[in-house]
């Protein structure tokens, strides 16, 4: 009775520290990775879709298989996307390392990658699919559903407690934290040298140590964002779900930042007028592309 107590307790509290800060995302949780304190939760148990924030349990399933990262994948038509006709700088038909279609799909996010994954799993799709559950369960994720490897199915969804954990999980891999965050990769297709980059902008900015991110968008998700940091000397995950402009998820990562540095003489930043005019004559750009 005690310990559910204070675990309410805490959670109040970090609800009403979450009120004072300006949140554009629907859910949000913040945890301190040496403890495990939540320090900021809002709607934190809201079961939502999850859009790309999927692509890190693809890349641990698909690591956790152990195949050769240096086999050639060729990209095929099944892995276009047929469900929001997502835009792809990967063509079908390029052959590209394993390796380098997982840092597609984790650093730029590219579907047509996530699915090539999938589809090349050892026993093909529902092989990979019932590998995704294994690992659902394995971690505890008990208000996790996953049931394609790209997050373009609103049916992929889950809570911000539970992506907490993922994170974590997810944390674990090098090769995860090293594709994350890098700012970009150069990558050869056809025989071609082509530049990506990753879809988290905070990643390589000014100010920020990053250790781990992931993007996600669809309509149904709104923008979302795990990340893990580091600031004021402490190491801290970070979900947000369904910010309804990039700018909002943007915003709402800097005042978390701004939070956990105990900057009380600044004001929390609001998005401008501006950005949110800007962010409205995208709309369509942005229903078509999911990262």
């Amino acid at each position: 009775m005690i310990k559910k107590t204070l675990a309410a307790l805490v959670l109040a509290m970090s609800s009403a520290a979450a009120m004072a800060v300006p949140f554009g995302s629907q859910s949000v949780l913040v945890v301190d990775d040496a403890t495990g304190k939540i320090l900021l939760e809002k709607n934190a148990n809201t079961v939502v879709p999850i859009a790309s924030l999927t692509k890190l349990m693809t890349a641990m399933v698909v690591l956790d298989s152990k195949q050769d990262m240096d086999e050639p994948i060729s990209i095929d038509r099944e892995d276009v996307d047929r469900l929001k006709h997502s835009t792809s700088r990967v063509p079908v038909g390029a052959t590209i390392s394993r390796a380098d279609v997982l840092q597609l799909a984790l650093m730029s996010s590219d579907n047509r990658a996530a699915a090539s994954l999938a589809r090349t799993f050892p026993g093909g799709a529902p092989a990979f699919k019932a590998a995704v559950n294994a690992k659902i369960r394995a971690l505890g994720l008990h208000q996790t559903r996953i049931e394609e490897p790209t997050g373009l199915s609103p049916n992929n969804t889950s809570t911000a407690a539970d992506l907490v954990k993922m994170a974590a999980a997810a944390a674990k891999y090098p090769a995860i934290t090293r594709m994350t965050t890098d700012t970009k990769d150069t990558i050869k297709i056809n025989g071609r040298k082509v530049e990506y980059h990753n879809t988290n902008r905070l990643v390589g900015a000014k100010g920020w140590d990053i250790g781990m991110s992931k993007t996600g968008y669809t309509e149904e998700a709104g923008r979302c964002l795990i990340m893990r940091m580091t600031s004021a000397g402490k190491n801290t995950t970070l979900v947000l779900l369904n910010a309804k402009a990039n700018s909002a998820r943007i915003m709402d990562a800097l005042n978390i930042r701004r939070f956990i540095a105990g900057d009380d003489g600044k004001k929390p930043v609001a998005a401008k007028a501006s950005t949110r005019k800007k962010a409205a004559v995208r709309k369509t750009e942005r229903r078509r592309r999911a990262n």
